[in-house]
């Protein structure tokens, strides 16, 4: 396997990345051979065969049963070949090994959250992976049709609301690789970016212990909150820092008086912010769009106390 860059591809990664490789040269240098032969013909009939003067009169079209077997016969091959070399690799992709480790991927708008088989949830966007070992991916979306894909390990599949698919791979390389959402999922969805990590195995065993451990400690309440505001997503929408996203900030929002597009005002406070939560569309702040989803059954009480302790936190 080529893991260096070509002029085409990123570098090569994943077990299955050199069967796709091939395939895609297969078919594009037969494309280069056929568009040249082709193109080369038509010149090279155009000349021989036009007309020499005015008065010449053509003879009519004669019928070449060796001609037409040929055009038909030919292209079946070379499709069927090419149906060949690419149901082999999509055979390959599709059957995970039996040893492989499973992590669930879930999209939403607009980040990942991938949990693992210990309970651990990575919501820092970082798909961590050990190398030489086969994951199997659980894959679904909360809200609209993504598209996972990963450049580097020649992967590319779609996450479908109510759905679960799966898809395999093994990378080859110790580094950090470029994860994309390839489906138009809404007005952030070029900042729906992401990395795939691949550790060493031992490496991998240990930073999966420290997670497990960390995510079991008592925390105080706004920094379960921040963790939650990172795992749902709150993050695309709703800045930190005062600018506006899709959503308001959360910067000294807490006990600020909102006005709402039915032409009412409010106070943020702990009704407000829970309200919002559970029935995003009941107040609409002005000059945002109703576009916010529910959380109602995703989150516990406990949770929306602490998603309040942290909003109050950010001054």
């Amino acid at each position: 396997m080529n893991s260096e860059a070509t002029f085409f591809m990123p570098p090569a990664i994943s077990t299955y990345a050199g069967d796709v490789d091939q395939a895609y040269y297969w078919i594009y240098y037969l494309s280069v051979f056929l568009f040249v032969a082709m193109v080369g013909a038509m010149f090279y009939f155009v000349i021989k065969y036009r007309r020499k003067n005015s008065l010449e009169i053509p003879s009519g079209p004669q019928h070449s049963t060796v001609l037409e077997l040929t055009w038909t016969i030919l292209p079946f091959f070379l499709v069927m070949a090419i149906f060949l070399l690419g149901f082999k690799g999509y055979l390959k992709m599709a059957i995970a090994p039996s040893n492989a480790t499973e992590i669930h991927v879930t999209g939403r708008q607009w980040s990942w959250l991938f949990t693992y088989g210990n309970g651990v949830e990575s919501t820092d966007q970082v798909l961590h992976v050990p190398k030489d070992h086969p994951i199997k991916m659980i894959m679904t979306s909360e809200d609209v049709i993504h598209s996972f894909y990963v450049p580097a390990f020649r992967i590319k599949h779609d996450l479908i609301p109510g759905q679960y698919s799966s898809l395999w791979f093994e990378a080859k390389e110790v580094g950090k690789f470029d994860l994309f959402c390839a489906e138009y999922c809404g007005t952030s969805h070029s900042n729906m970016l992401g990395k795939i990590e691949v550790m060493e195995p031992k490496a991998f065993e240990t930073w999966l212990e420290h997670e497990h451990e960390e995510q079991n400690k008592a925390v105080a309440p706004e920094v379960l909150g921040q963790r939650l505001y990172t795992k749902f997503a709150c993050v695309t929408c709703h800045t930190t820092d005062g600018s506006p996203r899709v959503g308001p900030s959360f910067k000294g929002a807490y006990g600020r008086t909102e006005k709402f597009t039915d032409g009412t005002s409010g106070v943020v406070n702990d009704n407000y912010i829970r309200e919002s939560i559970l029935q995003p569309q009941a107040k609409i702040v002005a000059g945002f769009q109703p576009v916010m989803p529910t959380f109602q059954g995703q989150l516990k009480d406990s949770d929306i106390t602490a998603l309040i302790a942290f909003i109050k936190s950010v001054k």
